[in-house]
Formats: structure tokens, C-alpha cells, sequence
């Protein structure tokens, strides 16, 4: 299996450019590309979906375990010419001091070759002892190539490789010229959704035709050949396809809601979903469906053309209200409050949880949350014997419910993180559970089989 781990020396070094255009070059030249994604994070894997024109998956040592990483890698690789990691942060960054969660743990695991991106603004002759001490600091660790970003010019680029070339032994195969095409308007918490940006795809290619004029693309394909195969294991889960009647979901996803991993929604399927997917900035009517599932995003940008469906929001109300079974993360906990304030302006939401919300100019909440269930849940408890499981997932939000009520039932104590408030989060009501912890379907929490199964219960009785 040819893999590779696209990393930088720190963030925002263009590594997520480089790697959207490498997965879309490649794609163009008739190669199967499988990307993934280092971490938390559901923007750039929308952008990487697109280059590759296949799903891309996320790979965390927070939320998965090291066989579940390997496995994962090794399961969705199958049957394509090509894996591509792209990494978080820097290659050696990481929560613990030992490096056990960075993008060097993560090649070290997988045994990927590593393609260094590294931002030249400033540096000429000081990239050498920089990529020395990148090669020093961990020798398990296999960096194959480097890929200059943000190259200043001919004379610039000149330097560096001469300093490359005298100074070190890996092979420089890339140097990409600084070009306003390969900017991608950027937010509080990252890149533009793809699925917000008509012009997507068109960038794109754009990005695709830089890079493929600007990084030899067949020696990093070359290189990558040479990667030991990632062999699946015996404890790979398997999902076990569902025979009895199946339930209809319904997915909000559109320019507003975006944040769903690919193998949850896969995962909700094997469980016996099918899925419809929902408009809520232009579907008027909520189609026949059994269970709502109200994934995160950005409202708040799209939130005067919410507030102005009101057919939809109304019968999403009145379905809430005869007790349909509704899971929302985040934005959808956003959606379904009574109204979100932002820059002064104010929108009514679904109101059919009693709170508000209003964004902030400071994350509210971001990065990994621990979370003990409280039994208060809408599901079985993840504890087959009845016990409190705790369960780790991750946050990301700007925004902050006010005006909470006194008395709520929450589904989670949190441990760690912020949640609603600090200590609590997933606001059960009725068969609504709203959170801003976002969950993930993986080992530690089979989250989707237990979701449809409630929604089984309570609509095919």
C-alpha cells in the first residue's frame, strides 16, 4: 500500500493547500487517492473529499486507539494507488510532552514516509540546519522529501535549494511560489467550508495545476510506493449490516450544516438508516422521516436565510414537540434554540429548546472533551451493566447558550472541556439531545448503533 503523512514545521504553513492539491493532481492523472486527516477536524477533510473525489476520514489517538488508527488506515486504502495523511499542526506538536499524539507518533505507527511543507517567508540558508534538526530530533521517523511553500521567487528559490542540496540529504521535490490562487478565505476555526464555496472546485483545480507544475509529483508517488503495507488486523470492526426494517433519517446538511464524518454517516447505514438528506435554507417541508440528525457548521452565516424558512422550521418544532427522536451537535444545538445573536443582529431560530445563543468573539469551547453519561440519556447507557461510562469526543464553538433554564436534564457530566456550561452538557428533551460535544462513531463509543436502535424503538412499535 503506497502512504505518505503530509506535515509542516508548524501550523498554518500551507500544508492543507499543498495536500488538497496533491490529492486532486493525482486524482487527475487517473490515480486512486484515499486522503485522511490528522485529528478533530471536519473542514479540511471536506476540501481533501473533493480534491480526491473520495471520502476522506479522520485518524486521532484521542478518540481511537492505535489498532483502530491502523486498521482504519489499512481498511478504507484498500483497492486505491495512493494514501495521503494530512497531518495537524507540527510534525512533532502534540498535547504530551513525550510526542505520543503528534503527526511523527502517527508516521511512526503507520510507517509513512514523511513530506515536510515548510513556509520559506524570511528563511534562505536557515532551512537547512531547520530540516537537520527536524531529521535529528526523531531518526524513527522517515522524512522522504521536502515541499517549500511560500517561495518568494527564481532567486529565492535559487537559495534555498542551494542550501538544500549542500547541507542536507533529502531530496527537495517541490517548491511552490507564493499565488494568490492558493489562498482559501479562512474563519474563527479554520478554512472555508467547501460546502459553503461556490467556486470549490474550481479552486481546486486551480491549486491542483500550481502544485503539479510546482512539486514533482511521480517521484512523491515513487516514494510513496516504497511505504510498508498497513495490514488489517484481527480486531478490525466490522459493522454488521442491520436486517430488520429499516429507519428513515433525516440529515440537515447543507451550506449552513456541514460537520458529519463520513463514517458515522456510514456507520449510521450499517446500522439500518437510510439516509435523506435535508435543506434547510431552501427545503420548505420536512420530508417523512423517522429521526432528525442536526450535524455542526456555520449558522450564524447563513442565519437570516434560517430564520426566514419557517415552514421548515416549524414543522421541525412540531415534530420535536410529538416526540420525534432528534440528535443535534453544535450548530444544530444552535438551530434548534430560540434565536442566535451575532454582530448585533438578532434571528429566531426552530425554538424548540428554551434557551438562546450568541456568538462570541473567543472560542466558547474548543479542542478535546471527556464526558462521564449521566443516564439521563436518550439511549442505553454505553455500560451493558448499567454503570456511568465516560467517553471522549471533542468541541468546537464560538457561540454559548444564555438564558439556560434552572431545571434541564442533561444526557453528560463533563470532565473535561466545556460543554453548555462549564460542568454539563447534551440537553435531553422529550427524545431531543442537543450538545455541543461533537461524537464520534469509534471503539470507545458505537454512539450510531445505540441512536438507531432508540429510534427503532420508539417509531416501529
Amino acid at each position: 500500500m503506497s502512504h505518505i503523512l503530509i506535515s509542516a514545521a508548524h501550523k498554518s504553513s500551507g500544508k492543507t493547500t499543498i495536500t488538497i492539491g496533491l490529492c486532486a493532481a493525482l486524482a487527475a492523472r487517473n490515480r486512486v487517492v484515499q486522503p485522511f486527516k490528522k485529528g478533530p477536524d471536519y473542514i479540511d477533510p471536506l476540501w481533501l473529499t473533493q480534491a480526491a473525489n473520495r471520502p476522506c476520514y479522520n485518524l486521532d489517538f484521542y478518540t481511537m486507539n492505535l489498532a483502530e488508527i491502523k486498521n482504519s488506515v489499512a481498511h478504507y486504502s484498500q483497492n486505491v494507488d495512493i494514501t495521503i495523511i494530512e497531518g495537524n499542526k507540527g510534525l512533532y506538536d502534540g498535547m504530551d510532552l513525550d510526542g505520543s499524539n503528534s503527526n511523527a507518533a502517527l508516521a511512526h505507527l503507520l510507517e509513512a514516509p514523511v513530506f515536510l511543507v515548510l513556509d520559506t517567508r524570511g528563511v534562505t540558508r536557515g532551512i537547512a540546519p531547520l530540516i537537520l534538526g527536524y531529521q535529528e530530533f526523531d531518526k524513527n521517523i522517515y522524512i522522504a522529501g521536502i515541499i517549500l511553500n511560500q517561495v518568494g521567487g527564481e532567486r529565492h528559490e535559487s537559495k534555498l535549494r542551494a542550501a538544500i542540496e549542500y547541507y542536507t540529504d533529502i531530496p527537495l521535490i517541490g517548491a511552490v511560489r507564493r499565488d494568490s490562487h492558493l489562498i482559501i478565505d479562512e474563519r474563527h476555526l479554520g478554512l472555508m467550508p467547501s460546502n459553503e464555496d461556490k467556486q470549490a472546485q474550481t479552486k481546486i483545480n486551480r491549486i491542483a495545476e500550481i502544485v503539479a507544475e510546482q512539486v514533482d509529483i511521480e517521484q512523491l508517488f515513487n516514494i510513496a510506493t516504497e511505504a510498508k503495507t498497513v495490514l488489517v488486523g484481527s480486531t478490525y470492526y466490522q459493522y454488521q449490516s442491520q436486517k430488520k426494517e429499516k429507519v428513515k433519517i433525516g440529515i440537515i446538511r447543507d451550506a449552513a450544516f456541514g460537520f458529519y464524518y463520513h463514517n458515522d454517516l456510514e456507520a449510521l447505514q450499517e446500522a439500518g438508516a437510510d439516509l435523506i438528506f435535508i435543506d434547510a435554507l431552501h427545503d420548505s417541508r420536512l420530508p417523512a422521516v423517522d429521526a432528525l440528525f442536526i450535524g455542526g457548521g456555520f449558522p450564524e452565516e447563513k442565519m437570516e436565510s434560517l430564520s426566514q424558512n419557517d415552514s421548515l422550521k416549524g414543522e421541525i418544532r412540531d415534530a420535536i414537540e410529538r416526540a420525534m427522536p432528534v440528535y443535534a451537535e453544535c450548530g444544530g444545538l444552535v438551530y434548534l434554540s430560540r434565536q442566535l445573536t451575532w454582530r448585533e443582529k438578532t434571528c429566531k431560530m426552530v425554538g424548540a429548546l428554551p434557551f438562546d445563543t450568541v456568538m462570541e468573539k473567543r472560542p466558547q469551547g474548543r479542542g478535546y472533551v471527556k464526558c462521564r453519561e449521566t443516564g439521563h440519556g436518550l439511549w442505553p447507557l454505553l455500560n451493558s451493566k448499567g454503570q456511568p461510562t465516560e467517553f471522549y469526543a471533542h468541541e468546537f464553538h464560538y457561540s454559548k447558550a444564555i438564558n439556560l433554564p434552572s431545571q434541564l436534564t442533561y444526557a453528560y457530566k463533563v470532565l473535561r472541556g466545556q460543554g453548555l456550561d462549564g460542568k454539563n452538557d447534551g440537553i435531553v428533551y422529550k427524545n431531543t439531545l442537543a450538545s455541543y460535544v461533537h461524537l464520534r462513531d469509534v471503539e470507545n463509543n458505537r454512539w450510531t448503533q445505540r441512536f438507531i436502535n432508540f429510534v427503532r424503538q420508539k417509531c416501529l412499535k
